[in-house]
């Protein structure tokens, strides 16, 4: 080690980062969110691709903390409902993996597209809710807010 600290000891290593793709296949940069109310609730980008997605974060303790979660972790993370696949979440990943592989062969597209283009077209706009007081009820139509939208 030399005992001048102000000359370079030699040439700096940048360590050059991969780009980040979904199972190592599909890349989420030129994903776009057609719909401007869900680009902060549908999270697809630059910060949220993962190579998995299985993050194992804790996106329940804050309140509205679950639209940072990768959307394709919360799609593997609704597959794990009703007792029987319950913490299965292994076999979840794998039949997204495999989910991913069918959308792809058949439609030559970027399968993360498909889903964002998927979640947006099916979240619902509207929806009712129930007015009135001593027993007589009518239905009220009111909007929908876009985290609803995409939980649905």
């Amino acid at each position: 080690m030399s005992e001048n600290w102000d000359e370079p000891t030699g040439p700096a290593v940048v360590a050059e980062v991969a780009d980040v793709k979904l199972f190592g296949k599909w890349s989420s940069d030129d994903v776009q969110v057609s719909d401007i109310s869900l680009t902060d609730y549908i999270a697809v980008k630059e910060k949220y691709s993962k190579y998995l997605p299985h993050s194992a974060g804790r996106y329940q303790v804050k309140r509205f903390r679950k639209a940072q979660c990768p959307i394709v972790e919360r799609l593997t993370n609704s597959l794990m409902m009703h007792g029987r696949n319950n913490g299965k979440k292994l076999m979840a990943m794998r039949i997204v993996k495999h989910a991913f592989e069918i959308i792809h062969l058949l439609t030559g597209e970027n399968p993360l597209q498909v889903l964002v283009n998927a979640i947006i077209n099916s979240g619902p706009r509207e929806d009712s809710t129930r007015i009135g007081r001593a027993g007589t009820v009518r239905r009220q139509a009111v909007d929908v807010s876009p985290l609803r939208r995409v939980n649905q």
